[in-house]
This record gives structure tokens, sequence and C-alpha cells, in this order.
């Protein structure tokens, strides 16, 4: 008896490959064209009908076959095969025939009877029936209009899967590409509850399934649902997420599909799938219609120059407020919109009786992040070293979908160390893959390119630790990470309000680099590129648009409309851009300045610092503590974790476990501070 071995549920049953009927299709042209050239049809050869007559009279042709279009062949006798075909006659010698054609049957007749009364022709006569060539009439006439309807079947089936027309094809080109779940439907499987944070925003997505489900509820009032809400936020704050999570919990019929999935390169499409989207969702009310990226189509109308030619986008803007407007009062559809470019969104789409509300998805704060990553930690395998509240201190400006990346980054770091679980040096080593970039371990810098890299990161720490107004500093590291040589790593304050003072401090900071290399070495180099970059734009931004100018007090030229996109002149005239290029000027210098005073006046840490980043090539706050002592200031962070009774809140302020000392190599043209 033969042991058959027990299935593994684990491993998934195979698959019987699916027939292609166009296989089927090519093997059949590919044979009736083989059939065509290897038809054993005779070789004949053609000659003229004087010369048909010659043979005819002195007695070479054996036989004889007549063909309904007046084509004669006829078979030569073997013993006269050299005389007709000359040098070719091993070419014809197995068919021995000629070919003729005739102007009238009558007179050919009439030619065979003289050859058999005077006995130079005995064979016999045989006239072919047009019946009986069905392979050639197939091949000339029918062959050619069903290669045709075959190829317009194949091209209808590739504008099928790559247009979404549906079984229609390109004839269904303007239907809507809407991807429908129905009530009851098991696609979609997240809920509220794996939405973290965003409290305000769940409030109010809750209340439109809530009025879905109950409606009464709030009618018997008097309320009307508003028609739709815009989701409005940043790229990763969970927009598309929390749409989601609405298919999820709402048991009504829920529309989904992206903005750009109006437009396509035919002439009044999007307009159509309009169209056919609120036919549909009118049918299936109550309902949800989810439209992603919305400013795709939702653009303002006349900003974008196309020299008065027709707009496909416009047109299937037009076709959505007008489909929007058209609903009655209590119809059941609500059209939920994402985007994170209101402020380009056309007037007409945003007002009362459209888009009733703006729902905005801010980027999470502490707490919020706190509550992502239990999201996310889930299905990870975690030790003890691991505590939220720090991971969430660690990751100030993270939206949704870097906290998930940042997860998914460090049990791939632990996976690739092969280790049984993801510690908490996995997730700050993520952290560090994913701002930084990864170490660059093939880039070689010399002594002195080590120092003047050592000399710049030290100054950005030193007047930070320095400053109560700049950012908390995490670690220094002269590792080089994507195109930076070196990097000082902080944790931005997550401020509501930013004063003048906040401002300042932060610009001194940024500038401690190039002021440290020009104290110490008496050199200024490359590295500070993308320092004095953001200074110079903080600088502009100050006089321009905050108002904190001297000169141009309580002055603003920041256009929020977007109007002046497109414009060609500025909102100020020249003499005042000069009088902004001054103070701008004036302002970058005031605090380079202090910079440098603030490093003459801490050389001995600074210099003490520097040497420690050489040796150890990678710092961290406790030790500039060690040299320049507990600074007296508390984060922002921590205050606020101490009023929402966070108790459990580790109170380290910077990275405990050290990465191992890396040899830098290859040296950039600049170095990033972080």
């Amino acid at each position: 008896m033969e042991n058959k071995a027990p299935k593994d549920p684990q491993k998934p049953a195979s698959k019987t490959p699916r027939f292609n009927v166009t296989w089927l299709y090519g093997l059949i042209i590919l044979v009736l064209i083989g059939m065509s050239f290897f038809s054993g049809e005779d070789v004949a050869k053609d000659v003229p009908y004087s010369t048909f007559t010659t043979y005819l009279n002195k007695g070479y042709i054996e036989s004889i076959d007549v063909y309904p279009d007046k084509t004669v062949k006829a078979k030569v006798k073997r013993n006269y095969v050299k005389i007709v075909f000359g040098q070719n006659s091993e070419n014809y010698s197995k068919d021995r025939t000629i070919s003729v054609t005739v102007g009238s049957l009558e007179a050919f007749d009439k030619l065979i009877t003289q050859a058999n009364i005077d006995q130079t022709f005995n064979g016999e006569v045989q006239y072919k029936k047009p019946s009986k060539d069905y392979l050639d009439l197939f091949l000339y006439t029918v062959l050619p209009f069903l290669l045709l309807i075959l190829f317009f079947v194949f091209m209808n089936r590739r504008m099928t899967g790559q247009m979404g027309g549906g079984s229609g094809g390109i004839f269904n080109v303007g239907k809507s590409k809407a991807q429908l779940f129905d009530k009851g439907s098991a696609t979609n499987k997240i809920t509220f509850k794996d939405v973290a944070g965003l409290a305000g925003a769940k409030q109010e997505v809750e209340e439109i399934v809530s009025f879905l489900k109950n409606p009464s509820k709030y009618t018997e009032l008097g309320g009307k649902i508003p028609k739709g809400a815009l989701l409005v936020g940043p790229p990763g704050t969970g927009k598309t997420l929390l749409a989601k999570a609405v298919a999820g919990e709402a048991d009504v019929p829920f529309f989904s599909m992206s903005g750009s999935d109006f437009v396509e390169m035919f002439v009044g499409v999007g307009a159509s799938r309009v169209r056919d989207l609120f036919r549909q969702a009118k049918e299936k009310a109550p309902c949800i219609i989810f439209i992603d990226e919305i400013d795709a189509v939702g653009r303002a109308r006349g900003k974008n120059p196309n020299m008065g030619s027709n707009d496909e986008r416009e047109n299937t803007l037009n076709q959505l407020l007008t489909e929007m407007d058209g609903f009655g009062s209590n119809s059941g559809v609500i059209i939920l919109a994402a985007t994170n470019r209101a402020d380009i969104l056309d007037k007409a789409l945003l007002r009362a009786g459209r888009f009733d509300r703006q729902i905005h998805v801010d980027l999470p704060d502490v707490h919020e992040r706190k509550q992502i990553f239990n999201v996310h930690l889930r299905p990870i395998k975690i030790n003890e070293s691991v505590d939220v509240n720090f991971l969430a201190k660690q990751t100030p400006g993270f939206s949704g979908a870097d906290i998930a990346n940042v997860c998914n980054e460090a049990a791939l770091i632990a996976a690739r160390k092969n280790k049984s679980f993801v510690e908490k040096q996995d997730f700050l080593d993520a952290v560090d893959r994913i701002i930084g970039g990864l170490e660059k371990k093939t880039k070689i810098t010399t002594q002195s390119e080590k120092k003047s890299i050592a000399y710049h990161e030290a100054g950005h720490a030193t007047i930070s630790w320095m400053l109560e107004h700049a950012n908390p500093l995490v670690k220094v590291t002269i590792v080089p990470r994507g195109e930076a040589l070196g990097a000082a790593w902080y944790l931005p304050e997550e401020r509501q309000l930013t004063i003048k003072e906040h401002i300042l401090d932060e610009m001194c900071a940024t500038l401690g680099g190039r002021a440290a290399e020009e104290v110490f070495l008496n050199q200024n180099s490359t590295g500070a590129i993308n320092d004095l970059e953001r200074v110079t734009k903080r600088a502009y931004a100050m006089v321009a648009y905050f108002g904190m100018s001297e000169k141009l007090p309580n002055m603003s030229y920041y256009d929020s409309t977007g109007n002046s996109d497109y414009g060609f002149t500025k909102p100020y005239s020249e003499k005042t851009a000069e009088l902004i290029d001054e103070e701008a000027k004036d302002i970058v210098a005031v605090q380079y300045e202090r910079a440098k005073k603030i490093l003459r006046d801490n050389a001995e840490g600074h210099n003490r610092l520097a040497e420690l980043l050489i040796e150890r090539e990678v710092i961290f706050a406790e030790d500039l503590e060690k040299i320049f002592g507990k600074r007296p200031w508390t984060s922002r962070q921590d205050e606020l974790m101490a009023q929402n009774g966070d108790d459990d809140v580790d109170d380290e302020s910077a990275i405990e476990e050290k990465p191992k000392p890396v040899i830098d190599e290859n040296p950039s043209t600049e170095t990033a501070t972080v």
C-alpha cells in the first residue's frame, strides 16, 4: 500500500493554469497560413498560348485540366520534359505541368477536337468545378475579416484591463471606476479601532456614520446632515485610512475612487464618469462617496494657462459641482473627499451646500503618536526594553505613515541582525535611518576633513545647549549618512505659537557650524550650505511674512489664497524689495556674531566636545551635560506629558544605548543638520 504524505495546511493549494483562448486563435491562423503555402498544388510553368498550341500539335501533352477562370494546366509527357522545360527540367520533373490562359473556352474546345482528329493528342481533358476550391475562397475572402475581428476583440480586452472599463471595454469608458463596498462586504476590515489619534476628525466622521445608521435622530429636530466633508491635512496623516474606517463602520454602500480616475485622454470622459458615479450612488442611497486626492480635478478654474483651449479637468469639475448641487435635502448621499492642498481648490467646491465641513487631520502630537505606536506595534515581537512613551518623544513631526515606516524598518533591522525580538536600539536605528539616511561606510575622509566636520557639528551642539529656545539635542555624529558628512539630531518643540525669540535662537544655533569653522579653524567650507539655506529662508520669512522687522513692522506680504501663484509682479515695490533684502541680511549678520560670541565664551567646552567627537564619532546629550552642565530649561514635551498624567514617561532626553563607532569614509560636499 502506498503511503501518502499529509497535505501542509500552510502551503497554498496549487492552481491549475487558466486556458487562454488567444493561443487557440493564433494556432488556427498559423494552420490556415500553412495550408495556403503547403496545400500540395502543382508547380506549373507559365507559357504563352501560341507555345502551348505548338506543344499540343507536336504531341508533347499527356493530359489537360481546364479551370473555370479560363486557366488550363497541361501535363507534359516524360520523353519531352527536357525539350519543354529546358535547363529547369529538374525543378519540373515531378509535376511536369505547364499553365496557360485561354481567351475563349469554345475556341479551346475546337483546338482539342482538331488535335484529336490529327492524332497529336489522345489524353484526357478534365473540367474542374469552382465549388471544390473552398480553401482559396476562405483565405482570400473570409480570413481577412476574421483577423480584423480578432484584432478588435484583442484590443478591446487590452483597453478594458488598462482603463477599467468593465465588460463593455472601450464602449464602457465613460462609466464610473469607483470601487463599491456594499453592505456586509468583507473586503474592508478596517474600523475606527484601527485609527489611532485623530480624536476630533474621528468624532465628526463618526457623526456622519451615525446619521446614515439612524437619520431620524437628527431629522426629527429639523437638522440636516452636511452633504460633503473635506478631509484636509499633510500627507501620511491618515485621511484615506479614516475614509476606509468609515467604509468598515457604516452599514451602507461605500463608493471609493481617486480624483485622477475621472480624467482620461478622451474628451468628455470625466464628466460622463461623474454622472455615472452619482447615478449609481442615488440608486444605492443612503450611501457614501469617497474621492481621494480631489485636487486632481478640483483645482481652481482659470489658473492654468491653457490659452483658452478646452480643459477636460475643468469640464469634470463643472459636472461635479452640478451633481453635488442637484441633490435633495435628505437624499442620503454623503461625499467625503481628501486632499493635502485645500488652498488650491475652487471656491465653488468649498461653499456651503457642497463641502459644508472641512475636517482638519493634522500631524499627531506626542500623545497621539503613542496611540499610533500601540497600533503598529501589535504584530511586532518586542521585548521589555521598548518604551512606547520614549518612542513617541523621539519622533516629533512624524505622521502616521512615518511611524508605520519606523516600526517596519525596526523589524527589518532586527531580522537583519538575527534577533528573536525587536529591541529599543532597533527603533532608534530605524529613526536615524529614516531621518538621516543609510550610513555610508564606504566614504573615506582625511584627518583634516574629519576635524573640520567635528568642529562644525560641535558648534551646532554647543550653541543649541546654551540657548533656551533652541531645540533640545539628542545626539551628534560625524558618521556619513545619505548626502551628509555629519549631522546633529534634535527634538523639535511642537509649539502652537512661535515667538521671535524662538526663531532667532534656532537661527543662531543653525549658524553655529559656520561660526565654529571661522572662530577655531579660520576657514569656511561648503559643508554649511544646508544651514545657510534654512537661515536665509527664515530671515526672509520674518521680514516679509511675520512682520518681525524693525523697518517693516507689522507688514506681511504672504498670500494665503494662492491667487498670486501665476502673477508676474510682486506685491511690493522695488524699494521695499531692497529694504527686505537689507533687513534679512542684518538679521543673519546679528545672529552670526551672536553665535561667534557664544563659542568664544565656551571655547574650552566646545574644543573638548569636538575632540570627543573625533575620538568616538557619535556623542549624546549626556556627554554635553557632563561638559556644560544640565540645561535649566524643561522641554515642552515633558510639560505636556506631565500635564496628562503620563508618570511612566522615560525621563531620558538622550539615547542611552550608544551604537558602536563606525569608521567614516568617502566625503561629500556638504553636511546637514537635522
